[in-house]
């Protein structure tokens, strides 16, 4: 073994990633393993690391950076999730072929891209001319100099007001010093997690999770760890488990179709997940994206625990990710403080033209009609998914995707590489895996299509692809 170590010093002078990986290492403020993913991916873009190549053993890593056996394996496992790299006992690990080029991800021309969770375009009211007409009546109404400077952070009391109205049916009344505007539900989160957590500390999320709960986490130097969930989201039990062996500071979830899977918690289960988070003084951020799009919604876990949820809802699903805003409720005019001047240092404020236009649909009841107009469509598209694709896979009526359920013969990240080459756009289910294996998953988002007709035809071909049986690759041969 020494004798092996001593012949993989005397290379590593000529593998210059190695080196990279160690300076940033050194550099980032990031837990260790996830900088060393990073580093590994960032490898592989530049073209250090060329498909196929095999990477020096795992103990040898560790000895170079300086850092434990235990830290590479945990990057490894993250670098495999994200299909970058393969590992065969006895044979070592290999860069993974496709892991050059953005592996799933539609980069060139597609049938429909369906990897964007984005509401539909209405066409009745037709969408542009609304904006055009409401633009030029703003225009005409509006000082232009006071909508093209710096907004109040957190939005005026008018727009708190409109908030507030917006999301009551979801979580009832609330005083406007509670309520935020914030420039998107991205702030929002990162906002409300730096807020209560410190570096080091854990959130507990679902095991399968909106990956933006990821990025925050990597930005702020915090753990993630995932809980098991069923059909109605994550299991009481394993969260007291959860909580019980790791001591989070914050939970993070989305009770209503869940992203990805399309889970929706019972009141009960709500209530449970809520007396769990009772018991372990757990603050709670609620993301809730999807009530909305449901005629008779449930109450939030908000509605449930004033006290201990910060909720987020935004419009990006329910009217169009263009106008940037999400309505924050808080427990108490302290903690809505608190994260205003999160939101401020994160993005400062909105945006004063969007802003002008989305006050203006709520004060006039159009933002209710385009909603309307939004539940219809992407009620016609589920309805088509489930003729085209059948049952058998997560999906909501009211929901803007499907999370897919691959056969046997298709890893996720293999079934969207070869949809891709065939036209198709898809999102993978490791993208969303926080820990343990990926499952056989794919999520399509419905809402991107241009129209229910082009849909069709895409998920036409999406059901092709699952019905075609791979041939074995050149990794099987030996």
């Amino acid at each position: 073994m020494e004798i092996f170590k001593f012949v993989w010093r005397c290379l590593v002078p000529q593998r210059n990633y190695l080196a990279q990986w160690k300076d940033e290492i050194s550099r980032s403020p990031n837990a260790i393993y996830l900088t060393l993913a990073d580093s590994l991916a960032l490898s592989i873009r530049k073209g250090d690391l060329q498909e196929g190549d095999k990477l020096p053993p795992q103990r040898i890593i560790a000895d170079y950076l300086g850092t434990n056996l235990t830290t590479v394996t945990r990057a490894f496992t993250e670098a495999r999730r994200r299909g970058l790299i393969d590992a065969t006992v006895g044979r070592g690990t290999f860069v993974r072929v496709g892991a050059g080029e953005s592996h799933w991800r539609h980069t060139g021309p597609a049938v429909v891209d369906l990897t964007m969770n984005l509401p539909p375009i209405p066409q009745d009211p037709p969408l542009q001319r609304l904006i055009q007409n409401d633009i030029t009546t703003i225009l005409k109404q509006q000082d232009l100099n006071s909508l093209m400077s710096y907004r109040v952070t957190g939005g005026t009391l008018e727009e708190r007001q409109l908030g507030a109205k917006w999301i009551a049916p979801v979580i009832g009344q609330r005083r406007t010093d509670e309520v935020l505007v914030s420039p998107g539900t991205q702030s929002a989160l990162a906002a409300i997690v730096s807020t209560h957590t410190q570096p080091g500390d854990i959130i507990v999320t679902d095991r399968i999770a909106y990956p933006g709960i990821r990025n925050i986490a990597a930005q702020f130097g915090l753990i993630l760890v995932g809980v098991e969930s069923d059909g109605e989201g994550m299991i009481p039990d394993q969260l007291d488990r959860i909580c019980a062996e790791h001591h989070p500071r914050l939970l993070y979830c989305i009770p209503t179709i869940h992203n990805p899977t399309t889970a929706t918690m019972s009141l009960q289960r709500r209530r449970d997940i809520l007396a769990v988070a009772h018991r372990y003084h757990l603050h709670i951020a609620e993301d809730d994206p999807y009530s909305l799009l449901m005629d008779n919604p449930l109450p939030a876990l908000a509605a449930l625990d004033h006290s201990r949820v910060s909720y987020v809802a935004t419009l990006a699903k329910t009217l169009s990710p263009g106008l940037r805003t999400a309505y924050v409720a808080l427990p108490n005019a302290d903690m809505t403080r608190r994260v205003a001047a999160a939101i401020r240092a994160i993005a400062l404020t909105n945006a004063g033209l969007l802003s002008a236009l989305t006050a203006r649909w709520m004060q006039t009841g159009q933002a209710h009609i385009i909603l309307q107009a939004i539940r219809k469509e992407l009620r016609l598209r589920q309805a088509i998914a489930r003729k085209v694709l059948g049952e058998g896979h997560c999906m909501n009526a009211d929901g803007p995707h499907v999370w897919l359920k691959l056969p046997e013969w298709w890893g996720s990240t293999d079934f969207v590489a070869y949809a891709r080459r065939r036209g198709l756009a898809l999102v993978p289910s490791n993208v969303f895996t926080i820990s343990g294996e990926p499952p056989q998953r794919a999520r399509i988002a419905l809402g991107s299509a241009p129209d229910a007709t082009s849909l069709e035809e895409s998920l036409q071909g999406v059901m092709s692809i699952l019905q075609h049986k791979r041939s074995p690759g050149f990794a099987d041969i030996v």
